[in-house]
């Protein structure tokens, strides 16, 4: 639909169509839940929480993809209480998209609420569900800014088939909770191919941790990056930050030169570094 569009567009134009259309719509395509929810989608996606909120209200017979707009929009419009709020008050079974969205909010809020809707949610999630690499994911990163390393564990553990994202939110999982020689293990465990945020996360870690080991692995690391990683400010500013933490100060200068647009934070990687 256009309003798709508009939300994913999301500029002034985008936002301009979005809202005209929105106002000339005929009520009987309001009653429509696809039409209504994609509006809704749109609107938060402009920041506009409050007509999000209003058709919301205006939908007689909500659905679980109603809801899981609305409290989507809330996570990315930062108001995760609300978020909470609403998925309290949802009395329809819950999809695996559901799931994953109350995760994220739970694992941002990470307040004592947080945790306890979060915990208890994951307790009944059914079993279909926990073989669905996102939600598992989300799940594993919850458990990890709660600081249950070891739940989090359990449900890596049971993934039958993981990929580089579930990987990389154990290993982050372990740097943000402090436990890098943890991080290091798992990553020396990854067969597959590695993504951009992982080297980053890696990088970090060995900094870190800046002993003989992380130094090794951060080096190795460093050495078989590709080329069109390399030009990507976040991965290659965690990569000076390392060696600068390695006392390396040469290579960490060599990849700065090489970064072709700096930045500020790539700039007080090499100030603080020096």
């Amino acid at each position: 639909t256009l309003f798709n569009a508009c939300a994913k567009l999301c500029n002034d134009r985008a936002m301009k169509i979005g809202k005209e259309l929105l106002a000339k719509m005929p009520e009987n395509y309001r009653n429509n839940k696809i039409t209504s929810t994609s509006a809704i989608d749109m609107l938060m996606k402009f920041g506009d929480v409050e007509n999000a909120e209003r058709i919301f209200r205006s939908i007689k017979a909500k659905d679980i993809i109603a809801y899981g707009a609305m409290v989507k929009g809330y996570v990315g419009n930062e108001t995760f209480e609300k978020a909470l709020d609403l998925f309290e008050k949802v009395d329809i079974e819950l999809d695996n998209v559901t799931y994953t969205i109350v995760f994220n909010a739970c694992a941002k809020l990470c307040n004592d609420r947080a945790m306890k809707i979060g915990k208890k949610l994951l307790a009944k999630m059914p079993e279909n569900y926990r073989i669905n690499n996102i939600t598992s994911t989300s799940a594993i990163d919850m458990l990890m800014k709660f600081g249950d390393v070891e739940s989090a564990e359990r449900i890596f553990r049971s993934i039958k088939t993981k990929n580089i994202i579930t990987y990389g939110a154990m290993v982050k999982g372990y740097a943000g909770n402090e436990t890098f020689e943890k991080a290091l293990d798992l990553f020396e465990k990854i067969d597959i191919e590695l993504d951009r945020v992982t080297y980053t996360i890696v990088f970090n870690a060995c900094a870190k941790l800046c002993n003989d080991r992380a130094m090794k692995i951060g080096k190795e690391l460093l050495a078989k990056m590709p080329e069109n990683y390399r030009i990507n400010n976040i991965t290659s500013t965690s990569a000076i930050d390392m060696l600068m933490k390695f006392g390396d100060v040469e290579s960490a200068e060599r990849i700065f030169r090489s970064i072709k647009i700096k930045n500020i934070i790539t700039y007080g990687a090499m100030v603080k570094g020096n």
